[in-house]
């Protein structure tokens, strides 16, 4: 496994990051393909064996209860101190007017649900899942930055917004001595790449580190086209980000096909050796059902793409409509 320093941070993180939205309880949560404790337990120690130190996470990822589970595996088979343990707040934890959002009371108060469902002190990384239209960012700053400064977190990140909005933030927190975002999760693959056009420059600029999700476009870009998984049939989230452009895509993931036969390699080996090979890109947030999953996706870090391979990756690529940011 290699190891790279997050943002402008002395932080030290996989290359990969183990993304957790897959472990959970499915009646708790919208996706009925999570997996529950027992099955999801294998591949979090998996991961710890291939020297994935990078867990990502969220509050409302079933409902709390994929922290739940992260929280008592990395306790069961970790040292904390090499951990970085990253989850997010914004979603709808509960009814009410102030069961959502990014206000100085869900701030605090989400905070410490988070702790408890982990079984920890504090994460290393915490991140605001959305923007907040409705609470000023000077609210979310500070009291992002009374976190910190409590030690209940060591960094604070971002996700899935404009650039300046990200922007916003970042000169809010400038302005005021608050602590300053280190990271961006954001929406980036091959048959994605929107960001190109402002975050990822914005981030090469103020030394930002990027963590995309969603790096192999739920799968699509890891399969033949006419090849369905559970997932790809019962996860509504997917069909919305994706079917639209679908006649489109084909014509990328086709030649993710072509280049991964003629090197005798997985499609995923090309899929994310493309994303590691996109500056400033940090580590890749994966998802894993399946232990196999986790085993492909370490052979990309040994792809060193060609110039000409990545021109003919990117070549059919069109413009997408903006997908993430509500």
């Amino acid at each position: 496994m290699d190891y790279v320093k997050l943002g402008n941070t002395g932080l030290d993180v996989s290359r990969l990051c183990l993304g957790c939205m897959s472990f959970g309880a499915a009646e708790r949560w919208i996706h009925q393909w999570v997996l529950n404790e027992e099955n999801s337990r294998p591949i979090i120690k998996k991961a710890l064996d291939l020297g994935i130190n990078f867990f990502d996470t969220a509050n409302v990822y079933s409902d709390g209860t994929s922290e739940e589970i992260v929280g008592r595996a990395l306790k069961d088979y970790a040292n904390r101190d090499e951990i970085v343990l990253a989850t997010k707040i914004h979603g709808r934890m509960h009814e009410g007017p102030n069961g959502s959002g990014l206000s100085r009371k869900a701030i605090l108060s989400e905070i410490d649900k988070s702790l408890m469902r982990f079984g920890t002190d504090y994460v290393d990384l915490y991140q605001i899942h959305r923007w907040d239209y409705d609470t000023p960012i000077e609210e979310t700053m500070e009291a992002l930055h009374d976190v910190v400064k409590a030690g209940k977190a060591r960094y604070i990140g971002a996700s899935a917004m404009y650039a300046w909005q990200f922007q916003k933030a970042l000169h809010t927190a400038e302005k005021n001595g608050w602590t300053r975002f280190i990271s961006m999760q954001n929406h980036l693959n091959l048959i994605y790449r929107e960001e190109e056009r402002e975050m990822l420059p914005l981030c090469r600029e103020e030394k930002i580190g990027v963590i995309p999700y969603s790096p192999l476009a739920s799968g699509r870009l890891t399969r033949n086209w006419t090849e369905t998984t559970h997932r790809s049939e019962t996860d509504h989230i997917q069909k919305s980000k994706y079917d639209a452009t679908a006649s489109a895509d084909r014509f990328v993931v086709e030649q993710v096909a072509a280049i991964a036969e003629k090197r005798g390699v997985p499609r995923i080996h090309i899929a994310l050796a493309w994303l590691l090979q996109k500056e400033p890109v940090t580590a890749p947030i994966i998802g894993a059902t399946k232990i196999s999953h986790l085993e492909d996706a370490i052979g990309a870090l040994t792809i060193k793409l060609t110039p000409d391979e990545i021109e003919s990756l990117e070549e059919p690529y069109v413009p997408h409509s903006i997908i993430g940011f509500s």
